[in-house]
């Protein structure tokens, strides 16, 4: 065990070994300024070699699939040769030093019979003394840290303390190393997963757009044309059909939740010509449901920076969510209004309300209102998160209000009539 040897330094330590206590803080210094794996072990190897004035080093992790020792790295010129011979837990000096949990200084090898021939066998490579010691994480065994023939005399306490300071050190570093190299292997993962799904969404919503618009084509036509119990059957599909298309829009454009400032397509518009692309969009469905939508508008036109299709998507999307919340003959009205150097555009209807305690989730992905096994609303719930996503890209700030349930709610948005000069 560690506790078998004083592995402290006194302040009556000889001149030498100063020097090398002052390496041991560099190499810490080194370690902790770097999580690149192969430097970490290359720069551990060699300032073991150079404080223990030995002839190689080696380092071997505990691999617990195989429950042995593998080389993860060597001094020595056989390097990709040592990595391939596996190192057992008994009848090994390393096996030794790991199971038992402490440090082993044989000046003798070729005597000690726990000496694990085969190494030498394989790479031509004689050990003549051995100096090795368990590496550690807290009270975790990780691995073993073995220093090979003395370049000159023999292994000594204070050589044992030294390699002691280095291995607990290499421990720690290669362990953050790993699990640096393993977060960053699940964000790629995660990133990949991303990619895909949002490939996928994109392809699934375009493909399936062009037989939705013959279903809505022939849908209305049946309902015009069709009387009794089949027009209501076209009514049906004709709903059913609309809520489809909501949902496939929301996939189009689910990819502007992670929309950069320099995916916007600035230029000079005015809010009468953002409004009026979503007063297109949204007039038949408002109709459907016999709502009654109307608008007021400032007859002076108001200049504005932005990239139109993007921000008539939200306004498109705050239309849609009051149609949809608001039950038949209900009444919704948009107002704009010039404020100072900003425009306040706001969506107000006489629906169901919001919960005061759910006003302030309401512009996160994918949240519903309702509950997602009882809703009767449809829709992928990310329609206020891409609102709020564009309007941020346009530097300004959208938001609701409600009394409460049954209530009607009022989405307002704010935006400065110049852009602001940043990018994200």
């Amino acid at each position: 065990m560690l506790n078998e040897i004083d592995t402290s330094f006194s302040d009556n330590t000889p001149s030498y070994a100063l020097d090398k206590l002052t390496r041991l803080i560099e190499l810490s210094l080194i370690l902790n300024s770097t999580l690149e794996p192969d430097h970490i072990l290359q720069t551990i190897l060699d300032t073991a070699a150079e404080l223990l004035a030995c002839c190689d080093v080696s380092i071997l992790l505990y691999d617990e699939k195989r429950e042995e020792l593998r080389f993860m790295a060597s001094t020595g010129s056989n390097k990709e040769e040592l990595e391939k011979i596996p190192v057992p837990l008994e009848n090994s000096l390393a096996g030794t030093i790991f199971t038992e949990n402490r440090h082993l200084l044989i000046n003798r090898v070729e005597d000690d019979p726990r000496h694990y021939d085969r190494v030498g066998e394989e790479l031509d490579y004689q050990v003549d003394s051995l100096l090795g010691v368990p590496m550690r994480i807290k009270d975790r065994v990780t691995g073993v840290l073995e220093a090979l023939n003395k370049k000159e005399g023999e292994f000594t306490p204070f050589d044992i303390k030294l390699l002691f300071v280095i291995a607990s050190q290499a421990a720690t570093a290669i362990n953050n190393a790993k699990l640096i190299q393993a977060l960053k292997k699940a964000n790629v993962e995660l990133s990949e997963a991303d990619d895909m799904k949002r490939a996928f969404m994109a392809v699934a919503s375009h493909e399936l757009r062009t037989p939705l618009g013959i279903i809505l084509g022939y849908a209305s036509f049946l309902e015009d044309d069709a009387s009794g119990e089949s027009k209501q059957y076209a009514e049906y599909v004709l709903k059913a059909a609309l809520r489809l298309r909501g949902i496939l829009d929301d996939m189009k454009n689910m990819n502007l939740l992670y929309t950069g400032k320099a995916d916007l397509s600035i230029s000079p518009t005015s809010v009468q010509e953002v409004i009026a692309i979503a007063k297109s969009e949204s007039v038949s469905t408002a109709e459907a449901k016999n709502h009654k939508l109307t608008f007021d508008l400032p007859p002076t036109q108001i200049a504005l920076q932005a990239d139109v299709q993007k921000l008539s998507m939200v306004f498109i999307n705050l239309l849609s969510n009051a149609i949809k919340f608001t039950p038949s003959e209900g009444e919704i009205h948009l107002k704009v209004s010039k404020k100072r150097k900003k425009v306040i555009i706001s969506v107000r209807d006489n629906g169901c309300g919001i919960p005061p305690e759910k006003l302030g989730k309401i512009f996160g992905g994918f949240y519903q209102v309702e509950d997602h096994m009882t809703r009767k609303s449809g829709g992928l719930g990310v329609g206020l998160s891409i609102a709020n996503r564009i309007v941020e890209l346009h530097g300004g700030k959208i938001w609701a209000e409600s009394e409460g349930v049954d209530q009607g709610a009022t989405f307002y948005v704010r935006l400065p009539l110049q852009v602001p000069a940043h990018s994200d």
